[in-house]
């Protein structure tokens, strides 16, 4: 993988970071929250009123996904 996301996306407090390698792509879900000094932090673990946003930004992931693979094509 590069060291750089080939594209980000953020619904709410989501966000997916997707990532290509060789034609080969993976993403990385998380959701941000401020900790108890205030600072933003990230978590994989979701709540169930996160799922709905997840569930969203992970299919604009598979779009964007998608349209990268017909475009190479």
């Amino acid at each position: 993988m590069s060291n750089q996301p080939a594209h980000k996306l953020r619904l709410g407090l989501i966000n997916a970071t997707i990532w290509a390698n060789d034609g080969f792509y993976s993403i990385d879900l998380t959701r941000s929250y401020k900790n108890a000094d205030g600072q933003w932090q990230n978590t994989n673990s979701l709540a169930h009123s996160d799922l709905l946003n997840a569930a969203k930004c992970l299919e604009r992931a598979e779009i964007w996904i998608g349209r990268q693979i017909n475009a190479s094509k």
